[in-house]
């Protein structure tokens, strides 16, 4: 089927060309007939990704009035991204016609948003606050609407905004044409359409259609103290990562951003706490790839629309499924694919299992690869580059450069140095820490009886040291085994580097060596060519940097905090 087979006008068709768009989706395919009909109410189920703004932005452009300079059609949205996004998209299709469209939404200036009103506009959409604001201060009149649209109200009954949204449709005309889309149909949302729309056709996505089968769905059984670790080696592993990772609140989002950050991974958090003009910074760093990691929470991230993501991270594990089909419908899109990786702990498991039992998603049990294949993998990939390289090449001066060298040292050594000089850093196993082997215990009923049958085993009969160590990282105290915890880190600076010989190792054991905090408290080391990085916990800290002035008093301090560390 072509767009050209369901109704649309050769001046939309001619917008859609411009776009690239060819052949509709399912969705827009079952919608825009009906909705440029405009007989019936439409219900859609349909989550982010595939193609409900075009589903229910084309019928509304191609039933705007021109001649009437009044707001003929409102969208409401849970979030201002998501209202900017969905008036950029309908934007993107009018062509030459001059049809007006505004959003308004919390954070902007209520005068802008004001004076766009009074200039007149035929399209609005907007977040529900807002919306209301515009009403009580009568800027926004919509005696004129024909099309109401709500989407995504999944999320806004989850958001609390249902209220708001009720008090405006009582404040719309009869006889408009209602269209509600959803990703998914909790009873609240089925009693909101059987309240206030006419007769409607429910247009459902198949349910083992919820999400992509563009996307893999993978799930990794990981300790909450390992989680970092596991993000970094996912990172690593993808050839180019380019992907959201989603944590439960802000700080969360911070102090995993933080951390990706200070290990030299271009990472930036992303939530409600940032004003407007910061959110629009970031996203569109995030869009040119200057950041490759945006750490996000599940508000903040509902108008992100970025192309071409390789990964979704439930760093944090969904609330529920509709909180998953949203995340993950980020990713495997417009016939790429993507992957979707759920971190879960042992007290998770049987959470997971709900999710997957109510998306009916394949989510596949994988291990985290283990220091020695993550450096094997960079290997391969290195010689990949290394013999692309090669392939390219052309005779030039470099070849004569390499003649003489191979006929001095000989092409075994000569190549080894190369490599080693090049690539000794990105191949050193200390860039990696230990992940503690997880023990599989899982919060149903069988397991729990049986880890209670053998917790009492080994009351009876003893335990080692290390069993001793196992029982205080379950009850949370992972020093012995992790170093300090995201919440107690801080970043030091040293002014020392490659310069002064110092590796990665050097590094750490000089800092052990003065100041006697043991290597393994020590994390995220980064050697530049005159200073370096390195994290650890804020008592360790003082520590370090006491040590050394004690060992160089009156000397210009080799270790400070850095630059915005706690």
């Amino acid at each position: 089927m072509k767009f050209a087979d369901l109704g649309l006008t050769e001046k939309t068709l001619k917008a859609l060309e411009k776009r690239g768009f060819e052949e509709p989706t399912e969705i827009q395919a079952r919608c825009i007939p009906m909705l440029l009909e405009g007989t019936k109410d439409v219900l859609g189920q349909a989550q982010t990704g595939t193609g409900k703004t075009a589903a229910f932005g084309l019928p509304i452009l191609e039933k705007i009035d021109l001649s009437i300079r009044q707001v003929q059609a409102l969208i409401l949205t849970p979030t201002r991204e998501l209202a900017i996004q969905v008036a950029e998209e309908i934007n993107s299709f009018t062509g030459t016609q001059p049809i007006q469209i505004a959003a308004i939404y919390g954070g902007q200036s209520i005068g802008m948003q004001i004076g766009q009103l009074r200039r007149g506009c035929h399209i609005v959409v907007g977040t529900p606050g807002r919306v209301i604001d515009h009403i009580q201060r009568k800027t926004l009149k919509l005696d004129h609407v024909k099309k109401l649209v709500l989407d995504e109200a999944d999320e806004m009954l989850n958001m609390g905004f249902i209220d708001e949204v009720e008090t405006i449709l009582q404040e719309i005309p009869e006889g408009r044409n209602t269209l509600l889309f959803s990703a998914t149909m909790p009873r609240m949302i089925l009693r909101l359409a059987k309240k206030y729309m006419g007769d409607y056709e429910q247009i459902v996505v198949k349910h083992n259609d919820l999400t992509s089968d563009l996307t893999e769905q993978i799930y990794l059984e990981v300790r909450e103290y390992d989680k970092v670790e596991a993000l970094r080696r996912v990172i690593d592993l993808a050839e180019n990562f380019y992907g959201l990772v989603f944590c439960r609140t802000k700080a969360g989002c911070d102090d995993v951003a933080k951390h990706l950050s200070n290990s030299g991974y271009p990472a930036e958090a992303f939530h409600g706490d940032m004003s407007q003009a910061q959110r629009e910074k970031f996203l569109a760093r995030f869009r040119d790839k200057q950041v490759t990691t945006l750490v996000a929470t599940d508000v903040a991230a509902r108008g992100i629309d970025v192309q071409n993501l390789t990964h979704v991270i439930n760093y944090s594990l969904p609330q529920n499924a509709e909180s998953y089909v949203h995340r993950v419908g980020r990713t495997g899109r417009a016939g790429n694919m993507g992957t979707a990786i759920t971190f879960v702990t042992p007290e998770e498991y049987r959470k997971l299992q709900h999710i997957k039992r109510d998306t009916g998603s394949d989510i596949t049990k994988k291990d985290l690869p283990t220091i020695k294949e993550m450096i094997a993998v960079k290997k391969e990939r290195i010689l990949e580059e290394i013999k692309q390289a090669v392939e390219e090449s052309k005779i030039d001066e470099f070849s004569t450069m390499a003649l003489r060298l191979i006929d001095q040292y000989g092409a075994e050594e000569l190549v080894s140095s190369l490599l080693r000089a090049n690539y000794s850093e990105e191949l050193d196993a200390s860039n990696y820490k230990e992940i503690g082997q997880y023990r599989g215990r899982r919060n149903d009923r069988g397991d729990r009886g049986r880890d209670r049958g053998d917790r009492g085993r080994e009351r009876g009969r003893g335990r080692d040291r290390g069993d001793y160590r196992e029982r205080d990282r379950d009850r949370g105290d992972y020093r012995d085994q992790r170093g300090p915890n995201l919440q107690d880190s801080t970043r030091l600076f040293i002014a020392k580097g490659k310069k002064d010989n110092m590796s990665k190792r050097e590094l750490v054991e000089y800092i052990t060596k003065v100041s006697n905090v043991p290597g393994k408290f020590i994390n995220d080391v980064q050697v530049m060519q005159d200073f370096s990085f390195a994290s650890c916990s804020m008592k360790d800290a003082e520590k370090i940097i006491q040590s050394f002035k004690r060992a160089k008093p009156g000397k210009r301090a080799i270790v400070t905090k850095a630059k915005n560390s706690k």
